[in-house]
């Protein structure tokens, strides 16, 4: 008898989440996930003999100020993850709710569903229609078992964005029938409108962000919730201990610093300039069928032979991210935006892959 046998079958059978480090190694040029292409300055210096506070009070009040809400509509974990996975369990009951996601999109969703034993119901994206959400089959989808209803916008990993008025029915249509988790991890890259605007109308929904991505802390797991208070308040009640590490704490304090905001903006001005500059290129290649409009700072290409120009791109160390395993994505890559010297280097990879074909 192993011991696995007492686990959850359901558990044992899973199908986790490959993140894109678990995908790809040994790579000089890291263009697979999505992170900013600098590294942010270290400040720490926090005593690591003592406890962090769970939900720190200067952090929290600078990351309030950052969105544009009151402090305790803000809760801060280690990624949108554990947003995510909090979310699942405080309103989703094992064996007895669903929840509503729309592929191709971030995988976690599902996956955190799956773990609490919530059945997971799929409405996919329309690929005729740009990737585009359906909102009436998601709203026809919805069913007195249905307790969360995610929306990821900029979308991963087409790029897309969904437009504010739908945004706003889907928040009026689902009142009193579930939370809607609105997922706005690349919302600095973007024009949009924050869901944030929501907030004050609906107590219902929630908005995630990140320093991950903007304000390049990958590394450091900062994930944000954005909600009403009581909302934000049940996150509070079943959160581990003491979410975030001291260190992770100090260097988003440190970010969140005038001159470093500056320099944030700055940075982000030059990701916008190098998207439109790759899409550009991309789009006149032999070697592309197709390059997927994004607001977010990657895009999502389709290839001739995508395999093909992976692997090759691989054994030149550029390592970007395969789509192949998502609905509707089987011949396409997802290539985020570098630096300008490594955006160079992928379309010379690529040139040189196009002459030796």
């Amino acid at each position: 008898m192993s011991v696995l046998d007492l686990a959850r079958p359901e558990l044992r059978a899973l199908q986790p989440y490959s993140s894109a480090r678990m995908e790809a190694a040994g790579g000089q040029v890291w263009l697979n996930a999505n992170e900013l292409p600098w590294p942010q300055a270290q400040a720490s210096e926090a005593a690591l003999n003592r406890y962090p506070e769970p939900q720190p009070a200067a952090l929290i009040d600078g990351l309030a100020q950052l969105y544009g809400v009151a402090r305790d509509q803000v809760f801060v974990g280690r990624g949108s993850d554990e947003a995510i996975d909090l979310l699942t369990r405080g309103f989703c009951a094992a064996g007895a709710s669903n929840v509503i996601i729309s592929p191709p999109t971030f995988g976690m969703y599902a996956v955190a569903a799956r773990i609490q034993g919530a059945a997971v119901r799929e409405v996919p994206l329309r690929a005729e229609r740009g990737y585009a959400l359906d909102v009436d089959a998601l709203l026809a989808a919805v069913s007195r078992q249905t307790r969360l209803v995610h929306v990821c916008t900029p979308n991963n990993p087409t790029g897309n964005c969904l437009p504010s008025e739908q945004l706003e029915r889907l928040a009026e249509a689902l009142r009193g029938r579930a939370v809607l988790v609105v997922d706005e991890a690349y919302a600095e890259f973007s024009d949009a409108a924050s869901a944030t605007r929501l907030l004050p109308r609906f107590d219902h929904v929630v908005v995630l962000r990140t320093l991950s991505k903007a304000h390049g802390l990958a590394g450091a797991r900062i994930g944000v919730a954005l909600a009403a208070p009581e909302l934000i308040a049940l996150l509070r009640r079943i959160m581990p201990p003491y979410p975030l590490p001291s260190a992770s704490i100090s260097a988003a304090l440190a970010v969140l610093r005038p001159e470093a905001l500056r320099l944030t903006s700055e940075r982000l001005q030059l990701i916008r300039q190098q998207r439109e500059l790759l899409r550009v290129a991309l789009a006149g290649h032999p070697c592309v069928l197709e390059v997927l409009p994004s607001e977010a700072n990657f895009l999502a290409v389709r290839f001739v032979d995508a395999t093909a120009i992976y692997a090759r791109l691989s054994a030149a160390g550029i390592i970007v991210r395969s789509l192949q395993k998502y609905p509707g994505l089987h011949d396409s890559l997802r290539v985020s935006v570098g630096t300008p010297e490594e955006n160079a280097l992928l379309l010379a990879t690529l040139n040189q892959v196009q002459r030796a074909a």
